[in-house]
């Protein structure tokens, strides 16, 4: 990453990233305006809210269809259910954080991962960065990138948390993407990285101002462009690269705006009477 004064404004002006920015910005705007948004917004939120925690899940491993998440209960019984279960509490729980994001992101964090981790009481390793020795079980990613000692990523996670509380001119969708990519790059905790990755994302989407009432879904989008590119584009991140940089920018507005089209449907879906 750049070590000029604003190194996330720096990325901004990387080529096509303001394209990128440009597309997002007027997706969410357009969605926003939808007469149904004057309305019947928390209706909106929450059930973006739920197919976000889906699209979440479907990236951890856990590719369930929106109604059977709907209508299953059972989110404490290990495998495949108790991921959706800890999708479904994140995304829960981001909108609860935004202020103490502001102050002290890393506090945010582990409590992320607390409530992904849930019925975990007693283990020492959630809720913390993980320590030298201490393994990562994060499917998706695999062995597929190098992981960072634990010195690094003690290191990675302070400079993070200092570029966020300095602020930046950057676009919100920038300071979300290497809010993204950097824990998934890191995967500082034992588990569940992924999901709360993808609930830090929404948390600085929400607090910039670009979509205060969370109701476009980026976890949508990466579920619908699927896991392989998922993974390509964070490699390009990992990489450190201006281009592999611009790669993971662009992926991820491209989640945005799948998740402001998942919105638009349901607020059409709500003007007709249908949902």
């Amino acid at each position: 990453m750049s070590t000029s004064a604003d190194p996330l404004a720096t990325l901004a002006a990387l080529p096509g990233v303001t394209e990128s920015v440009n597309a997002v910005r007027t997706a969410v705007d357009r969605v926003y305006g939808h007469r149904v948004m004057r309305r019947r917004s928390n209706e909106v939120t929450s059930e973006a809210a739920l197919r976000g925690a889906r699209g979440s899940a479907a990236l951890a491993g856990a590719d369930w269809e929106l109604e059977e998440v709907r209508r299953r209960t059972d989110f404490g019984v290990e495998g495949e259910p108790r991921t959706v279960g800890a999708a479904l509490r994140l995304t829960a729980e981001a909108g609860q954080l935004l202020s103490i994001w502001r102050q002290s992101p890393l506090r945010v964090l582990a409590r992320l991962h607390l409530v992904a981790a849930g019925g975990a009481e007693g283990d020492e390793r959630i809720g913390r960065p993980r320590q030298s020795g201490e393994p990562v079980n994060e499917p998706l990613i695999g062995s597929d990138l190098p992981l960072p000692d634990a010195d690094e990523v003690a290191g990675r996670l302070d400079g993070l948390a200092r570029l966020l509380l300095a602020g930046s001119e950057a676009p919100a969708l920038v300071t979300a993407a290497v809010v993204h990519g950097e824990l998934l790059a890191l995967r500082p905790f034992v588990s569940r990285n992924g999901l709360v990755a993808r609930a830090a994302e929404r948390i600085v989407l929400v607090g910039s101002g670009l979509d205060p009432k969370s109701i476009c879904p980026a976890e949508v989008g990466y579920a619908e462009l699927g896991a392989a590119p998922y993974m390509a584009a964070l490699e390009g991140y990992a990489s450190g690269t201006p281009e592999g940089m611009a790669v993971w920018i662009a992926h991820c507005g491209r989640a945005v705006e799948l998740g402001v089209r998942e919105s638009t449907a349901v607020c059409e879906a709500l003007q007709r009477g249908a949902a």
